[in-house]
């Protein structure tokens, strides 16, 4: 690994300082590195548009937190390069490296003593009288919700061509494993380890009760038809969003492609679950 593509958080100065450090540090070592173009422009040295550092990296690392972390994550689509996330953000379930063990962690990265993990992408697929009409590829999650002021949103969801049920709600999530812990934990879903073969379906706020998360196969497809609604929008990663028309279908699939991260030596993820999450304290 001696091609290095950086990607941070835009706009955020712990992040360009942090790897205005690491540039002299990664050329003594012999490593060859090219920061996004915004990254550049503050540090002052050559760049490359993010959407093409994939093409370029033998990895990629992340400066910001879970979110610049699945921004890359589409970036990357199915070349297969493993991204390394240092988290400079909040909760950071897969940005995990802290700031403090940052050079440590890179060179056990870059020396291959990490292990690699495959996490499980989903490819959403939008269809209008019967055409496809948008396609995106995601790593936490595919959501469909109302607007603030919207009424509650009816989804007839069908799983694998049979009926299931007609979602009364706020929205529906479709989430992987890597997202149980993003906004389907919020709503109520359970937390799957990352690298299961799994899909979580969550309502958002159900009309009824009985309403619960199910977890599902991944080799499953969902396909939800908005059957009465205004105001909806189909989100994905919560950071694309794309708007819903009475009548539009929502196909969800396992993607083709998988992110790989590359995970710390001493990451635990139990340990990760109860730092995060507070588990224990009182």
């Amino acid at each position: 690994m001696k091609h290095i593509g950086i990607i941070t958080k835009k706009g955020e100065p712990k992040a360009i300082g942090l790897v205005g450090r690491l540039l002299p540090w990664f050329a003594e070592r012999g490593y060859e590195t090219c920061p996004d173009n915004d990254t550049a422009r503050h540090l002052g040295v050559a760049g490359r548009p993010a959407s093409e550092l994939p093409d370029i990296s033998d990895i990629i690392i992340v400066f910001g937190g879970d979110g610049t972390l699945l921004s890359a994550a589409r970036l990357v689509g199915g070349r297969g390069i493993p991204i390394l996330g240092v988290n400079l953000g909040g909760l950071g379930f897969m940005a995990e490296v802290p700031v403090d063990e940052v050079p440590e962690a890179i060179e056990n990265a870059l020396r291959g003593s990490c292990t690699i993990e495959e996490r499980v992408m989903l490819q959403a697929s939008v269809f209008r009288d019967g055409k496809r009409i948008d396609q995106h590829s995601v790593l936490n999650d595919v959501v469909i919700n109302k607007g603030a002021l919207a009424r509650i949103v009816a989804i007839d969801t069908a799983v694998d061509g049979r009926y299931l049920t007609t979602f009364h709600s706020d929205g529906l999530i479709v989430s992987t494993p890597t997202g149980s812990t993003a906004y389907s934990l919020s709503a109520g879903g359970p937390i799957l380890y990352p690298t299961l073969n799994s899909l979580i379906l969550t309502p958002i706020c159900p009309h009824l009760l009985a309403n619960r998360p199910i977890v599902l196969p991944d080799d499953f497809t969902i396909s939800m038809t908005i059957a009465s609604g205004e105001d909806v929008f189909l989100t994905m990663d919560g950071q694309v969003g794309f708007p819903l028309h009475p009548g539009d279908v929502v196909e969800v699939v396992k993607s083709p492609h998988v992110t790989r991260l590359l995970i710390p030596c001493e990451r635990d993820y139990f340990q990760v679950l109860r730092s995060k999450l507070k588990w224990g304290e009182r």
